[in-house]
């Protein structure tokens, strides 16, 4: 399958075998997903200030997160011709939050980084946590997903 995982990196702070995980772990979810061909996903690596200003500016809430996720079709028909790809949207992950949870859950800055992507990759495909169903089944194929990549808990 071709999948295009864009990678921007504001912080200048991951290292090529870093970013390289990421993308190979969003393959991963891709793949398990089964989405189709050609599709394609952004993902942005940012600071805390400017996943902040985000965070205020689109979800009225006044403080970082860790990951936000912002799909093109969400909500309305899917915007699809057969000679376009499938552009799921942009996922922004905050480094500094990145940090600070691995190190509060005691794994690899990897793991989390990879874990965020991920999540954020769920959420564009319309997973959601809002039950404890639903965070139940997200957290499944997520841990399924980094398993693949031998990033247990």
């Amino acid at each position: 399958m071709t999948y295009t995982i864009d990678l921007v990196d504001e912080t200048n702070t991951l290292t090529e075998k870093q970013l390289e995980l990421v993308t190979n772990v969003v393959h991963t979810a891709f793949e398990m997903e089964e989405q189709p061909d050609e599709s394609e996903v952004s993902i942005t690596f940012v600071s805390n200030e400017r996943i902040h200003e985000l965070n205020r500016d689109y979800r009225n809430i006044d403080r970082p997160t860790d990951v936000l996720s912002f799909a093109l079709n969400e909500g309305e028909e899917d915007i699809q011709h057969e000679d376009l790809p499938n552009m799921l949207g942009d996922i922004i992950i905050s480094i500094d939050k990145t940090r600070d949870q691995a190190t509060e859950y005691e794994h690899s800055f990897e793991r989390e980084l990879s874990f965020l992507a991920v999540h954020g990759f769920l959420h564009l495909l319309g997973y959601l946590h809002d039950t404890k169903e639903d965070e139940d089944k997200m957290t499944a194929r997520q841990e399924e997903v980094l398993e693949q990549h031998g990033l247990k808990k």
